[in-house]
């Protein structure tokens, strides 16, 4: 049985090189051990097919001087869930320099600063990634984006909204101004900024986010929106809700709350989609 040389364990590599060497053959390239990636890019078998993965098959076959950005940068940072195995790697090029490639997603942008390297690849750093991800898209996107990038760690949303001021008059910078001014790093859920959001369009008086009510010290439960003074929180009702044994535990922290004289208002992921009556809603619970 064919047993994978030491050489070949650490990672993706070039099939062609490894057959000039001696190390393997063509024959056993194509058999059941290795995986081919890209063309002449294989990977043992074994190993779990990530989005990082990926990025380090296509570092070994992209032009000189080129790095990654966009979500591929955030999952070279180490957040989870941003980009799996299926979507494209984000590639910078410096300008003048062309390539493509399957599974690939080539832009052109300065490749010289703002870059960190493990020794083998470039990918954008912490600040640069995320101003980069909030100059495209829409302006809610871009927001729930950053709030989410914000809330894992992966930046401060202190910096971004620095490095929003500073961007020249480009594509994307009126955006990237307001998309970090409108997050706030602390939503659990991407429909939890799209719900702030919608407050806040609403002309109706800003709550607080993940507000702890407590009585006499106690913690009796964390709301997602909260006007203390008025005791009324704003929920929203997402999927999760209906996990077994989540119910039970939403009746008793309601209970909790009904007794300690809150109110809460229910908006779930269809209601969304009529922000004329949750704001109607929460406007009428506000006037009570």
């Amino acid at each position: 049985m064919h047993s994978p040389p030491p050489v070949v364990r650490r990672g993706a590599f070039r099939g062609s090189g490894v057959v000039r060497r001696g190390v393997l053959t063509r024959g056993q390239l194509r058999t059941s051990t290795y995986r081919r990636l890209r063309p002449d890019v294989y990977v043992l078998a074994s190993v779990p097919v990530t989005h990082r993965l990926h990025a380090e098959a296509v570092a070994l076959v992209a032009p000189r001087g080129s790095a990654f950005g966009g979500l591929t940068a955030v999952a070279l940072w180490g957040a989870d869930g941003f980009a799996g195995p299926g979507d494209p790697v984000e590639v910078l090029l410096p300008p003048g320099i062309r390539w493509h490639g399957a599974g690939v997603q080539v832009r052109t942008a300065d490749t010289t600063g703002s870059l960190v390297s493990d020794g083998t690849i470039f990918w954008t750093g912490r600040t640069r990634t995320a101003l980069d991800l909030i100059r495209r898209g829409t302006l809610d996107d871009a927001v729930v984006l950053l709030d989410r990038l914000v809330g894992t760690g992966m930046c401060e949303l202190s910096a971004v909204r620095s490095a929003a001021a500073a961007l020249p008059r480009c594509r994307g910078s009126r955006q990237a101004r307001e998309a970090s001014a409108l997050a706030d790093g602390v939503a659990e859920s991407p429909q939890e900024t799209r719900l702030r959001l919608l407050i806040g369009r609403g002309a109706l008086p800003a709550p607080v986010a993940q507000y702890e009510v407590r009585v006499d010290g106690v913690l009796l439960a964390r709301v997602d929106f909260a006007y203390p003074e008025r005791r009324l929180a704003i929920e929203y009702d997402g999927l999760w809700h209906a996990e077994p044994g989540q119910f039970a535990k939403d009746r008793r922290r309601l209970n909790r709350l009904s007794a300690a004289g809150w109110r809460v208002v229910f908006v779930t992921a269809g209601d969304l989609h009529r922000p004329d009556d949750v704001v109607h809603r929460i406007a009428s619970a506000l006037r009570r």
